[in-house]
């Protein structure tokens, strides 16, 4: 069965482009955002603090959102920490 005209990829090779003009050819995405990533795992945070305003009455939500809201603070202070280090991997 014959295809219509313009239907068939070209099938290239990692060799035939130039890493210079693509650095992800060889290894995928190359790019992050580390800085908007920490600006928001602080409102992340902030909101989840926030949360403890409402009108719950137990106390169980309230261990929940803190311990949340910890736990995300100390990875976000350790990730920080590492960043100012020689130790960066």
């Amino acid at each position: 069965m014959a295809t219509a005209p313009g239907t068939e990829l070209d099938k290239r090779t990692g060799a035939a482009l130039d890493t210079h003009d693509e650095p992800s050819v060889e290894w995928g995405w190359h790019g992050h955002f580390p800085r908007a990533t920490k600006i928001t795992g602080w409102f992340s945070v902030v909101a989840i603090l926030g949360m403890l305003i409402g009108n719950h009455t137990g106390w169980n939500e309230d261990v929940y959102l803190i311990l949340t809201a910890v736990f995300m603070a100390g990875a976000l202070i350790r990730w920080q920490i590492k960043d100012r280090t020689s130790w960066r991997n």
